[in-house]
């Protein structure tokens, strides 16, 4: 049953792609392709990539999307980085999109994390000498944040981008934290009702949230066990290790968030050691700022920080 509903889902991510060309055509052209990468654990994941057809390639953003979501939703974003010379690449989750696994259960982020570091690895052999940025939405930022403490990992990057990071995540109900580390273990796949967040808005636009949860490729059911303590154990990890954090980071996030705090993100810009750094703090925007009306503006501040980036010295000290 599993595996006839990941190859389900593979076939809508294939077909995802045909339909956004269909969608964007005349709005200039670029190169896409869609692949299976093997992860830490030999299971398959499905990823994407887009480049310009007929430019030299600055720099590549490896997007790493959020919880429940998949790699598919950031076509738009990842054309208007193409429009400025940059390559990029997408990972969907395990769990999620068109990789393996049951959809919506993560049985572990470490392995999340793992398998980002290797495919980051895989894109970097395939792009010799190319500066390379990560880039992770809400629980996919915390994904980035701890890959990129990683040495072996920070040094392949030019800098990671976090968009609205799952940082000091609070369980939904105070038992739920009490319970969850031993309830993981006995029904990791055991679905909390209750915990589902749909109802909560995460853009100011109306055709984005209908576009959002009517894509059966987007996770909708309530949050399972395992998922659940997996992101309050990551997210307790990071929040602990905010000043031990160097990588060149861009953290962005709505004030008006009602799924992830923009107070932590502010914590983390605050506290980090990386001597090349930034926050922008967006009035009244919401979670997946992406997402929202000013969707254009946003990706012009991931590049212009970008380009900021690549034209700082490699001895950069102090902070942005």
């Amino acid at each position: 049953m599993e595996e006839e509903d990941t190859l389900r889902r593979r076939a809508l991510a294939e077909a995802l792609e045909m339909i956004s060309e269909e969608n964007v055509s005349g709005e200039g052209v670029c190169e896409w392709n869609t692949s299976l990468f093997f992860g830490a654990r030999r299971n398959a994941l499905f990823c994407r990539s887009w480049f310009p057809s007929s430019a030299d390639i600055k720099g590549i953003m490896i997007i790493i999307h959020g919880l429940n979501e998949h790699s598919g939703r950031y076509a738009r974003f990842a054309r208007q980085l193409n429009s400025c010379n940059y390559g990029v690449y997408a990972m969907d989750w395990t769990g999620h999109g068109g990789s393996d696994g049951l959809h919506g259960y993560v049985p572990s982020l470490d392995h999340v994390v793992a398998d980002t570091g290797a495919f980051l690895e895989k894109v970097r052999s395939e792009n010799p000498g190319i500066p390379c940025f990560l880039f992770g939405h809400s629980t996919g930022g915390a994904v980035v944040l701890k890959a990129a403490s990683y040495p072996h990992i920070k040094q392949m990057l030019e800098g990671i981008v976090l968009t609205s990071p799952a940082l000091r995540v609070r369980p939904v109900h105070p038992i739920v934290g009490a319970v969850a580390p031993l309830f993981s273990l006995v029904a990791p796949r055991f679905q909390i009702k209750g915990a589902n967040k749909r109802g909560i808005p995460v853009s100011r636009d109306p055709a984005a949230l209908r576009a959002k949860y009517s894509d059966p490729l987007v996770y909708t059911g309530p949050i399972r066990v395992r998922t659940g303590h997996e992101i309050l154990r990551i997210t307790s990890y990071l929040t602990r290790n905010f000043k031990s954090v160097t990588v060149p980071f861009f953290v962005l996030h709505g004030t008006a968030d009602l799924v992830t705090d923009p107070l932590a993100s502010q914590e983390l810009f605050d506290e980090a050691a990386s001597g090349f750094k930034a926050i922008k703090l967006y009035e009244g925007y919401l979670h997946d700022l992406l997402f929202e009306p000013e969707h254009d503006e946003v990706g012009q501040d991931i590049i212009d920080w970008m380009e900021k980036k690549l034209h700082a010295s490699p001895n950069h000290s102090s902070s942005t």
